[in-house]
């Protein structure tokens, strides 16, 4: 497996596409199978709904894709990444895509299965007392900034895609935004984490403990990982106060030492 990009996986070119290597058996079994476990609004193979999602952010990349998966929950994900496992169907999950990289795209094979998040998103919580939301993967970020604005707080990360950015994608590729200077990247966003791996096991660590000595903080280890270690399905992530004013300045300085020690 490659790199994830907003959620997604793309594979090297020498490498079977996504997350499996094993031969891949008969396709329409497993298609039949991924339909009883998914439901009709889980699965599709209509051309026309996914189009769509065939082709990356700057039009540079397109492939084909067996069919795309909607799981509602991380249950499903997980059993879905099983069934992947058990008919060596290759996985290219999918946030927002939004990626520059041509990281959600599926190679032109045919042969991988599309994950799309995007029905996973529920914001399960929002904290106002302990500044934290948790979201699932699937949460776009503008409704992030939104829930929290109506909570008189704001999630501290914003970028220009952020009407189709999401959660999951923005953890996956620690994201930094334009306010990445004052407030860091995706990873100093990030409390808690529950992700499926690629046994189709899922990892839950949602509790924003500010002090775990439980062991090894393998949620540092899954954000920035760009799909290499598993898909990110929720996050538990910190919230900021609201700003209370705002002030432009045009400020005329004689050099750069001059421009820090007045961002200072």
């Amino acid at each position: 497996m490659s790199r994830l990009n907003d959620g997604l996986t793309r594979p090297p070119p020498d490498a079977s596409q996504g997350w499996t290597t094993r031969p891949m058996h008969d396709p329409e079994t497993f298609l039949a199978e991924a339909a009883a476990l998914l439901g009709a609004r889980g699965l599709t193979r209509d051309p026309d709904l996914m189009e769509p999602w065939l082709t990356d952010w700057r039009g540079r990349f397109t492939g084909r894709a067996l069919a795309m998966a909607s799981p509602a929950d991380v249950r499903e994900v997980s059993a879905l990444v099983k069934l992947c496992a058990a008919h060596g169907v290759p996985i290219v999950p999918q946030g927002g895509n939004s990626g520059m990289s041509g990281g959600a795209t599926p190679d032109a094979s045919g042969n991988a299965l599309l994950l799309s998040l995007r029905r996973m998103n529920a914001i399960r919580e929002i904290d106002a007392a302990g500044r934290k939301a948790v979201c699932e993967a699937g949460v776009v970020l503008q409704t992030l900034h939104e829930a929290a604005a109506e909570a008189g707080l704001r999630f501290p990360l914003t970028l220009g895609g952020k009407g189709s950015a999401t959660v999951g994608g923005l953890v996956s590729t620690n994201a930094g935004g334009t306010q990445v200077l004052r407030h860091g990247s995706m990873r100093a966003q990030v409390l808690g984490l529950e992700a499926v791996l690629a046994d189709g096991s899922i990892y839950d660590a949602l509790t924003p403990l500010r002090k775990d000595n439980r062991g090894f903080d393998l949620k540092q280890v899954l954000i920035g990982s760009e799909g290499t270690l598993g898909i990110v399905t929720a996050a538990t992530l910190r919230l900021a106060p609201a700003i209370a004013d705002r002030v432009v300045i045009w400020a005329g300085v004689p050099s750069i030492a001059a421009a820090r020690a007045l961002l200072l």
